[in-house]
């Protein structure tokens, strides 16, 4: 009955966000109650649930969230993608588009969403197309790819971070995992891009000139600048998950590795990269964090996510309390699907309503009763829980996934197109991230 109540409440979050279009806050929390009530929860425990599961999610990524998406709001609107964009160009040269793309949507996904990155790049990737010849299909593909890769699986992306806060991983190395399996995984998405997806051609139709572009590079900060406020976050929260990982036992007392794990921790680590974003302007003014500027536009978009992150966590702790974990352990103790399990979850999710971050979230909901019971115990384990959900999570974007609409509009593709190019792709590169996944698990 229980399992059966589980799978009602993952199809009411589908039916009520896909067919009837209701906000994914509404839908988590109607399936929790939904779940709550059928399952014959008391009210004082339901209550608990609910406060616990959305006070204790926020409390742990709320802030991590919200400083993430004021960085991105800095890049974005400042130029520093295309800087960034310009130091990748130079290093792979002009001529090998694909990968140049590739690569600049897995660099500037980090901080800001794909479909953001997407809109943002896409100018700059018909220009280069057109100059080099080549179909804006098989170019738009690598970096809608690139852009997905880190989306779901490396920090501060609130997706992978929702889903490390409910199955309590360390950010740090959900980091580490999440960018070794995400750059192998880039690697073949750029030769998906050129070999398959490239052969289809669609003019690239540029719609600003090679002189606007070259402006906007100039307008925009310097390269040092532009990479700071991602780089040194990250370099942070990997070197306090390393340092804790090799040395507590021997100098957990003394000054240097508690400072380190001060300003390694995620919240210090992206304070300091927003405010590294500040240096991003070409001419700073204090109109840009008011409610109207750049911050305030950007808390407003984060409000969505944070939303629906703090109802991942009700439907998390919810499922937690009434004791699902020891039914769904008791019903595949004498199924070994391993790390394949959470991919499959996370894929009919996806697949079934559209949005990478809403699967992230209720897949790692489901998930983290059955951690222990499924031997995923250890930190290193739960990091790579999150990943294998994170690739889970690319599959598969179609009609109902505002991205899969962003590229097909923005590229001139038909819908036909849209699915045997970036649908398919975008299969694919999940599967080999999830294949990569389960060969690492064989070591840790």
């Amino acid at each position: 009955m229980i399992i059966l109540l589980l799978l009602l409440s993952v199809a009411l979050i589908i039916l009520l966000t896909v067919k009837w279009n209701i906000h994914p806050f509404l839908a988590l929390l109607t399936a929790a109650l939904f779940y709550a009530l059928c399952a014959g929860m008391s009210f004082e425990s339901i209550l608990s649930s609910i406060e616990q599961g959305f006070g204790g999610t926020l409390g742990k990524i709320g802030l991590v969230i919200l400083l993430g998406i004021i960085i991105g709001a800095f890049l974005e609107n400042s130029g520093g993608a295309y800087k960034m964009a310009e130091v990748v160009l130079k290093l792979i040269g002009k001529k090998n588009v694909h990968a140049v793309m590739g690569i600049i949507g897995y660099i500037v996904s980090i901080p800001v969403f794909s479909d953001s990155g997407f809109i943002i790049l896409n100018p700059l990737n018909k220009s280069l197309s057109k100059r080099a010849g080549l179909s804006i299909g098989g170019t738009a593909v690598a970096l809608i790819l690139g852009l997905l890769l880190t989306h779901v699986m490396v920090p501060p992306t609130p997706g992978p971070i929702a889903a490390a806060a409910i199955l309590d991983a360390d950010i740090g190395l959900v980091m580490l995992f999440g960018i070794l399996v995400s750059a192998i995984s880039l690697v073949v998405a750029i030769i998906y891009s050129k070999r398959y997806a490239g052969k289809t051609y669609i003019d690239p139709n540029p719609e600003m000139s090679e002189d606007e572009i070259e402006q906007k590079m100039k307008d925009a900060p310097s390269a040092f600048k532009s990479f700071l406020p991602i780089l040194i976050p990250i370099l942070l929260i990997v070197g306090k998950s390393l340092v804790e990982f090799s040395l507590a036992d021997t100098y957990s007392e003394v000054f240097w590795y508690k400072l380190i794990t001060f300003i390694g921790s995620p919240v210090i680590a992206l304070l300091i990269g927003m405010l590294l974003s500040f240096l991003l302007p070409k001419n700073f003014d204090l109109k840009l964090l008011s409610d109207s500027g750049w911050v305030g536009k950007a808390l407003i978009s984060a409000s969505t996510i944070i939303l629906i992150t703090g109802a991942g966590g009700i439907f998390g702790k919810i499922l937690q309390n009434s004791g699902i974990g020891d039914t769904l352990a008791n019903l595949f103790s004498g199924v070994s699907l391993g790390i394949w399990l959470p991919f499959l979850l996370t894929a009919a999710i996806k697949t079934a309503q559209g949005s990478s971050t809403v699967a992230l979230i209720t897949a790692a909901s489901i998930m983290a009763p059955l951690m222990v019971s499924m031997g995923f115990d250890t930190e290193a384990q739960k990091a790579l829980l999150v990943i294998a959900i994170g690739a889970g999570a690319l599959v598969v974007p179609h009609a109902n996934d505002s991205g899969f609409w962003v590229v097909t509009q923005l590229t001139g593709m038909d819908v036909k197109t849209g699915y045997k190019l970036y649908t398919f792709g975008a299969f694919l590169v999940g599967l080999f991230a999830a294949l990569v996944v389960f060969l690492i698990s064989f070591f840790i």
